[in-house]
């Protein structure tokens, strides 16, 4: 049943109804009252009144109590190292029972651990306004070659802000030096040695300062610098041009394949059905009385595919991989400086729970020289990756135009497997296995349908290439 309200003057006069705005917003709020489901209404309901809001303000005041209390404890376990624990703990209880069974000793324990909580937490007083910043002398670095850091700290306040001790993560391992104070507006600058001993891309940072007393009870960290990446590259080596693809001629080779309309000329047929009238030989017409036309040898450009397996039983060792890593740099590195057409690509790695191989390839970026290296940083071998025969099926399935082809693997693959991995091409296309193996004489073996290159170290590369080519 509705309420009306009255509304003064006859009804007629102003032509509404007798529920006014009023009584709908009275009617309004009841229904969102009785709604309304929160902490408010399941402590009190809808009650208002003295009583009801002292209850409500005690429960948000204990709310924001808790809250201080979580806040408190969490920063404190942060800060407290667990020998710091172990003291908290055992000092008050030495005090207390060494004043119960009146053991002097045990009290000047309790006394000095104690102290030793006192003087760590003045160690925690203050904050790091510290501005720091990390810089590599350069990015992207070789194998073996040297690479520093630098941090840089600058002090923007206008006080003087005490040492601290600074970290900086490096892959593993940790590089820590003393920060002195620094007066107002001054900087401080710390170069650290970066170790390029392996192949990898080497996180460094994020850079931290840290308050710790001598003795290890307490310890902040405070993270004020943001993580860069190493790239440490594999060792590559210079390949001369003509040697890269076994192809000299940059805008097409001729091949053994006929076509009706090329650049390069082949021979002379009759004419047929369908053949192009351009493609008339007159001369050649009026000789014979029969109509000639010209025929082509198709010619394509060069592209050269270097495929790398992935597979851990292609290979007897990392040496052997990070051989065949480096070979794949040297081969995509010159075909990118030659300005051919070049596809790296390495084996799909099959998912652990997966009811089927996966047959794929991932083709790593050619674009530039930096972002090839880049790529091939981070390739890792994987016992579920394809192997070198695998690789060269999917290869020859879905990359079009191949006309050289480089299959590098370790030693464990066998020549049969090379000329099953080799018969997956056409005919027309070269087909070059690269076996790297450390411990093997280098030598060249021909074997039906490829050339099997082997190898013992990146310098032996450009006299295999060279020999294969004048075969």
């Amino acid at each position: 049943m509705n309420q009306k309200t009255s509304v003064p003057g006859p009804a007629k006069l102003t032509g509404r109804s007798a529920t006014g705005p009023s009584q709908w917003h009275a009617s309004h709020t009841t229904s969102t009252s009785e709604e309304l489901r929160n902490t408010r209404t399941r402590l009190v309901g809808t009650r208002t009144g003295f009583l009801a809001e002292s209850i409500v303000a005690i429960v948000r005041f204990a709310r924001g109590l808790q809250g201080a209390a979580q806040s408190a404890f969490a920063r404190a376990v942060s800060v407290v190292t667990p020998l710091g624990w172990v003291v908290l703990v055992l000092a008050p209880l030495a005090l207390a029972v060494g004043y119960g069974v009146n053991w002097l000793e045990l009290v000047v324990a309790g006394y000095i651990g104690a102290l030793l909580i006192v003087i760590a937490s003045i160690y925690l007083i203050g904050r790091n306004a510290f501005e720091l910043s990390l810089l590599l002398a350069h990015p992207r670095v070789i194998v073996g070659e040297d690479a520093e850091g630098v941090v840089h700290v600058h002090n923007p306040t206008r006080r003087r802000l005490l040492g601290a001790t600074v970290e900086v993560p490096v892959g593993e391992a940790l590089a820590e030096f003393a920060l002195p104070s620094l007066r107002r507006g001054a900087s401080f600058e710390h170069t650290f040695a970066v170790p390029t001993t392996q192949r990898q891309v080497l996180e460094i940072g994020p850079v931290r300062t840290v308050r710790a007393d001598p003795i290890g009870l307490v310890r902040r960290e405070i993270e004020l610098a943001e993580t860069t990446e190493l790239f440490i590259h594999p060792q590559t080596i210079g390949i001369p041009s003509t040697t890269t693809g076994f192809i000299r001629d940059l805008e097409g080779n001729p091949t053994k394949q006929l076509a009706d309309s090329d650049v390069s000329f082949h021979a002379l047929r009759e004419y047929t059905t369908g053949d192009e009238r351009r493609y008339i030989h007159w001369k050649s017409t009026a000789k014979t009385g029969t109509y000639m036309v010209r025929q082509f040898e198709e010619t394509r450009r060069s592209h050269l595919v270097v495929a790398l397996s992935l597979a851990t039983n292609d290979y007897a060792g990392s040496r052997e991989f990070e051989l065949a890593v480096s070979v794949a740099g040297s081969l995509g590195v010159r075909a990118i400086r030659d300005a051919r057409e070049v596809s790296v690509v390495v084996g799909e790695r099959t998912p652990e729970f997966a009811k089927r191989k996966v047959f794929a390839v991932n083709a790593l970026d050619t674009l530039t020289r930096a972002r090839l290296l880049d790529d091939l940083t981070r390739v890792d071998r994987a016992e579920s990756a394809l192997a070198v025969s695998d690789v060269a099926r999917v290869v020859a399935e879905r990359t079009v135009g191949v006309s050289v082809a480089f299959l590098l693997c370790g030693s464990p693959v066998t020549p049969a497997q090379l000329r099953t991995a080799s018969a997956v091409f056409p005919a027309d296309v070269e087909v070059v296995a690269i076996v790297c193996d450390p411990k093997s004489i280098p030598g060249l073996r021909r074997v039906p349908g490829l050339h099997v290159l082997t190898i013992g170290s990146l310098h032996d590369l450009t006299k295999a290439l060279a020999k294969s080519a004048a075969v």
